[in-house]
């Protein structure tokens, strides 16, 4: 522990004389770059978990931890199987889908979807999507018979909005003497939800009871799929195994790791990589430490001399000098977590500001998922860079320290 002389020396020396005042400037230089660097670090990092955050909300609104298909793309009898997936602790959530694509008209216009058909009264996996809705509810899925909620994008490009009506054509048609007929039904359009751009889901998806989605593809009572939420989504690939063991080779089960997996850890490799990129700020910052502390000792030099002829210890000058670079530090460090976390939680307003003073758009949501810089600050993040600062000043401090210690009083004092 140091000892209060060492202490107080230490203060004193971190303060500006008119004869030091370029190695205070220095020091100054030092302090404000650390804080720079940490401010730097704390607001990339919020940006990035801002990103996380955006790509986690649009993409497992529809995208399922785990599916659950049949190798004849037919599901009886589900309700015993979804019995028995539920006894597993892991699963939160299991929803019976019956998937199949279809081409909606209106007045010329065409559309290809994917069609969904969930219980809208359970919708489980797709309860978030409730928030999306733009216009109608799931709730009218089950009020209103063939009834039908589109994408925004598709809504859009068929001209349609909540009342109309549209034309839904499968590709699985009705065998007849003249040949296979299209199957052909009119769906009331109840609701219009919007994910957002990037993932596309806008343009592809549309929703009808499942009811009404297993008489349009002709699957009595059966699903196509059973699709399921967990508690840990990143452990969605051993808890698929661990449901592969249980059901056997008669289903398939897949999880989101095999579709999006990839690009997800991508994200987390650039941030991770941020990390690291921008830490050398930081890094930069204490070597200039150095510098000053070693500027520090050899201007002090005369001072370190007296206080040995005094009785100081070495350790003592050590400590002396451990604190000056510590206090510079840890103004640095301080300085650079209060306008880190104040730059955090307002750079979505900054942008947005500057975006529409100079009428610019820094962001495009069709390459970057969202249209604004989103930012999410977390309290590890701040905590983690702001003692790695401190450690890395510290560690800075060692070699000036040891050097201070080693000065001899008497060849310091020969020409004083």
């Amino acid at each position: 522990m140091f000892k209060p002389f060492s202490l107080y020396v230490g203060l004193r020396y971190t303060r500006a004389k008119k004869r030091s005042g370029f190695v205070s400037f220095i020091s100054l230089m030092s302090m404000l770059g650390i804080a720079l660097g940490v401010m730097v670090l704390i607001t990339v990092l919020s940006v990035m978990n801002g990103f996380d955050q955006q790509i986690r909300e649009k993409l497992f609104i529809l995208v399922p931890h785990i599916t659950i298909n049949s190798s004849t793309n037919v599901i009886d009898h589900w309700q015993r199987l979804e019995k028995k997936i539920k006894k597993n602790k892991s699963v939160t959530s299991v929803v019976p889908i019956v998937t199949g694509q279809a081409l909606l008209t209106k007045d010329g216009a065409t559309s290809p979807v994917i069609i969904d058909g969930i219980i809208p009264t359970n919708q489980g996996s797709f309860l978030n999507l409730q928030n999306k809705m733009i216009e109608g509810s799931f709730n009218d899925l089950a009020t209103q018979k063939f009834s039908i909620i589109l994408g925004a994008d598709i809504a859009a490009n068929l001209g349609v909005v909540v009342g109309d009506t549209v034309d839904l054509v499968t590709p699985t048609g009705i065998v007849t003497p003249v040949g296979i007929v299209p199957r052909f039904r009119q769906y009331k359009v109840v609701g219009v939800f919007r994910v957002g751009s990037g993932f596309g889901f806008d343009n592809a998806y549309a929703f009808m009871s499942l009811s009404s989605a297993q008489a349009l593809f002709m699957l009595g009572k059966n699903i196509n799929s059973l699709q399921l939420r967990i508690k840990d989504l990143f452990s969605a690939s051993q808890v698929a195994w661990q449901l592969q063991q249980q059901l056997g080779d008669r289903y398939t089960l897949t999880d989101w790791t095999q579709q999006f997996g990839a690009f997800y850890h991508a994200v987390q490799m650039e941030k991770t990589m941020m990390f690291f990129i921008l830490l050398l700020i930081i890094a930069v910052a204490a070597f200039n430490l150095v510098s000053s502390l070693m500027m520090g000792v050899n201007d002090k030099a005369a001072d370190i001399a007296i206080l040995r002829t005094f009785g100081a210890t070495p350790a003592t000058i050590m400590k002396i000098f451990i604190i000056q670079g510590g206090i510079i530090g840890a103004m640095g460090t301080l300085l650079g977590v209060i306008g880190g976390v104040i730059l955090s939680l307002n750079i979505t307003a900054i942008v947005n500001l500057i975006q529409n003073t100079f009428n610019v758009q820094f962001l495009n949501s069709n390459i970057y998922f969202v249209d604004f810089l989103p930012s999410q600050l977390q309290l590890r993040d701040v905590t983690n860079i702001a003692a790695i600062a401190f450690g890395m000043s510290l560690l800075a401090t060692i070699y000036p320290a040891w050097r201070a210690s080693k000065v001899q009083p008497a060849e310091a004092l020969r020409y004083e």
